[in-house]
């Protein structure tokens, strides 16, 4: 009824969330020998945070298909209505496909849901390094050793016990017989007692470990009569794990209710544990050609290769090229070419099966079984109804890992100048091109795409989808990274410096800008032929899927002693919002702003800073595709004007 809307947001939920974070820091070197020096380092880092939502939204009964095990006897203390939804000789008040009352309901009197963080982060680190002779030339060698780690123990509070909801509003026989059961009233307050009956809170912890280890040599092989040829050889050893524990209560299953529900209102996932061993060894030449001829200032040319072996995807060999070119004093003509490779991550290998839903159409409805054109349809009954099933088009899911997946493998190339004009000194500019290539691209594709695949070409795409095989609702659906697509983009940096002194101090004036070019991608066609080309630049539709196509970022600096400043923009262009439904949907470009000052003392052993991020307190942009939230929060600052104060001591 129109004013009867209630808003879910309006229960005091915080727009940033409080976070108080400490760390701590150390270094030590000692020389050994005149040729090898001793270094160790440590740090230790705490974060405690949470984040305050809404109250739990209770929602059963009254919806075709939603038959969960709710009922409410006649005889329950609470029931207002003294039979089962009114009809006389009844036993009880149930809820699903044909009950006469749908029950939602804000859950205040159990409070603000409320997740808090608990992060801990450490990091040992050490290693030697040194001079050695080789060649008749001097060389430098460094062997290095590290351990870290990041713990992080979650609660959420104020989620809801299903099975105790079930008891608590169920036969008063029975919640009589079991021990510390509360008869529930969801037809008015609650009392304290009933609140807490229902209560949950979840805890987990996961974490991550990496071990690292490196040695490299530098130094010079042989002179030619440009100039010495430089070489760098090393090794790198990496060991990544990570393993998340969900909380075991939340993930059971319910003991009295349907599929529908689990034990609490906690998001289910199964426990993640994976890890991986990665050998590196590479190799860097640096070859100058000329130097200081008529035609010429220099010409120098870089090669290096690489060869990483990961435990989960094998091995590859990748190479670099680049070259130099300096026709004169002040212009520098560059140019790259790269070969890069990307193994999987542990998240997109090993993560553990976490229950969701989706927003997505089902191909399949009203009678799509008979037509040939959709394959995956087959068997499905002509009579299914994809609302009496899914409600608000809400598709039962599961995100989990893919161990089949494939590295990512990359070309990229660059060319550019660089700028600096001996008349103005302190005056330099610098413009790249970039093209990158990238194959094998890890990505997730969207629910309604993998329903569009399975209709259309049937196959392995149907493996991703459960059906009811009396309804043919979908009872779940899988959705994991995999090998997608292929991804080109391209496009400009630049970097305008100016240094310069005068009598009041020392300024620094800076302009980074960067063009995106394209942002190409190569995927799939749901309805079989040829692959679906979309150009995502200057374009929006989802969080961390946003492509702005200009970006750029300005400060000005002063120092002068003691003192320090500098003033900073940061400009993030326009977008199309392309997942709203008004034509030419624009999501406006914004302009942050920040300042900072510090204070060195004790001859720079100390120093103390004052800052302030977001000066103006601009607002993000608001964007369709990212509602309930409205805006990226990966591209833009999740919160207005932020202030800090940091000090920090050289020991």
């Amino acid at each position: 009824m129109p004013g009867d809307d209630y808003n879910t947001q309006a229960q005091g939920i915080y727009s940033a969330g409080p976070s108080e974070r400490y760390g701590f820091y150390g270094r030590f070197g000692y020389e050994l020998t005149d040729s090898i020096n001793l270094h160790v380092e440590g740090m230790y880092n705490r974060r405690k945070s949470d984040q305050l939502f809404s109250p739990v939204l209770l929602d059963i009964g009254g919806t075709a298909g939603t038959v969960r095990g709710f009922s409410i006897p006649n005889n329950q203390a609470f029931n207002p209505f003294g039979t089962a939804n009114g009809v006389p000789g009844a036993n009880a008040l149930a809820f699903g496909a044909n009950s006469a009352f749908r029950i939602r309901k804000v859950l205040t009197d159990v409070g603000n849901r409320d997740n808090v963080q608990d992060v801990e982060t450490i990091r040992f680190a050490g290693g030697l390094d040194g001079k050695f002779s080789l060649f008749g030339n001097s060389w430098h060698w460094d062997v290095y050793g590290a351990y870290s780690k990041n713990k992080i123990e979650s609660t959420a509070l104020n989620g809801v016990n299903y099975d105790n909801l079930f008891l608590g509003l169920g036969s008063p026989a029975t919640c009589a017989a079991t021990p510390g059961c509360v008869p529930i009233n969801l037809f008015g307050p609650m009392t304290a007692a009933q609140a807490n009956y229902i209560r949950f809170t979840t805890r987990e912890s996961n974490y991550t470990e990496l071990y690292n280890a490196t040695a490299n040599a530098t130094g010079s092989l042989f002179q030619l009569p440009a100039g010495a040829v430089d070489l760098a050889v090393g090794y790198e050893y990496r060991r990544n794990k990570g393993v998340d524990n969900p909380d075991p209560i939340a993930n059971a299953p319910s003991l009295y209710l349907s599929s529908a529900y689990t034990k609490t209102t906690a998001q289910t996932r199964t426990p993640t544990s994976g890890s991986y061993d990665l050998h590196e060894v590479y190799g860097e030449l640096s070859i100058p050609i000329f130097k200081d001829q008529s035609f010429a200032k220099s010409f120098d040319v870089d090669l290096a290769a690489r060869y990483s072996r990961y435990s989960t995807v094998g091995g590859k060999l990748t190479f670099k090229a680049g070259a130099g070119y300096r026709p004169f004093e002040g212009l520098l003509v560059r140019g790259t070419y790269a070969q890069g490779f990307r193994a999987p991550s542990i998240l997109e290998l090993y993560q553990g099966a976490r229950q969701t839903s989706f927003q997505g159409s089902d191909p399949c409805n009203g009678g799509a079984a008979t037509n040939p054109s959709l394959p995956g349809c087959a068997g499905v009954p002509t009579g299914y109804n994809q609302a009496n099933y899914n409600l608000n088009g809400l598709i039962p899911g599961v995100i989990s890992g893919n161990r089949a997946l494939k590295p990512e493998t990359s070309d990229s190339y660059s060319a550019g100048i660089a700028i600096t004009p001996v008349q103005v000194p302190g005056l330099s500019l610098t413009v790249d091109y970039y093209k990158i290539i990238v194959r094998n691209a890890i990505a997730s594709q969207s629910a309604t795409q993998i329903l569009q695949l399975c209709a259309a070409r049937g196959g392995v795409f149907c493996d991703l989808v459960t059906r009811d095989a009396g309804t043919g609702a979908i009872t779940e659906l899988l959705q994991g990274s995999q090998n997608l697509a292929s991804i080109t983009t391209d496009g400009v940096d630049a970097t305008l410096r100016y240094d310069f002194t005068t009598g009041i101090g020392r300024f620094s004036a800076v302009v980074d800008a960067s063009y995106l070019g394209s942002f190409r991608t190569v995927s799939p066609n749901p309805a079989g032929g040829a692959p679906i080309v979309d150009n995502r630049a200057g374009k929006g539709d989802q969080p961390r899927a946003t492509y702005p196509r200009w970006k750029g970022q300005t400060s000005l600096s002063w120092t002068n002693g003691a003192i320090d400043t500098v003033l900073r923009g940061r400009y993030i262009g326009p977008t199309t919002d392309i997942a709203n439904p008004v034509k030419d949907s624009r999501t406006a470009s914004i302009l942050y702003t920040d300042a900072e000052i510090g204070f060195a003392v004790d001859h720079d052993r100390a120093r103390f800073t004052l800052g302030v991020n977001n000066l103006f307190d601009r607002m993000p942009p608001a964007s369709y595709a990212n509602a309930p939230i409205n805006y990226d929060i990966y591209t833009y600052d999740a919160r207005g004007r932020y202030m800090y104060a940091r000090f920090s001591v050289k020991m």
